[in-house]
């Protein structure tokens, strides 16, 4: 059964202070991993592919950029909570977020595509959360060379979800349609 209660701050870095926060006492954290699929889906499908290269300013990332980010760090952040699920107690070391979206290349593919590969790995992240035994979510390691809880981490992927969800609705919402119709087919990524 998944905690309700947020991690205390001896559970994950301070650096992760903010997503922790997104996630309020009493949320399921469960649910809301479930339902952060038809959040992102509702706002990426109102996205014409011809605007999904758009940044809100020279340097930040494209729409693209952003959800290949997503997947990227729900990769890595899973595999942590899996490790430490399971008893590792071997330290894990950090990973270079900017690095890897400069690499992955997300100007190259569709929208679509990118947003099935997150829903792919968010379905993946939520048959791990839901199948911890009770006693995985206390169990504590070391990534970053910063402790880290299963728990935590549960919540730093919502958190972190939740925070760009707030800057695509914030920074990219006005700027997406402009001078271009919605696209026409809604529901065009099958979440089940």
């Amino acid at each position: 059964m998944a905690p309700t209660l947020q991690p205390g701050t001896d559970e994950y870095a301070p650096s992760f202070a903010d997503y922790v926060s997104r996630i309020g006492d009493n949320e399921d954290i469960v649910a809301v991993l479930s339902d952060q699929i038809d959040r992102l889906l509702a706002w990426l499908e109102r996205v014409p592919e011809s605007r999904a290269e758009y940044r809100y300013a020279p340097g930040k990332w494209s729409i693209k950029e952003v959800v290949g980010h997503l997947s990227d760090t729900e990769r890595v952040f899973s595999y942590r909570a899996l490790r430490i699920g399971r008893g590792d107690t071997t330290p894990l070391p950090s990973f270079d977020d900017q690095g890897y979206v400069s690499k992955q290349r997300a100007g190259d593919r569709t929208l679509v595509e990118l947003a099935q590969e997150w829903v792919d790995i968010r379905r993946a992240t939520l048959s791990l959360f839901r199948n911890f035994p009770s006693d995985a979510w206390t169990r504590r390691g070391t990534a970053s060379d910063q402790p880290a809880s299963v728990r935590a981490i549960a919540y730093v992927i919502a958190g972190h979800v939740r925070h760009h969800l707030e800057v695509l609705e914030a920074r990219y919402s006005g700027r997406i349609t402009e001078g271009e119709p919605a696209p026409a087919s809604i529901g065009w990524l099958d979440p089940s």
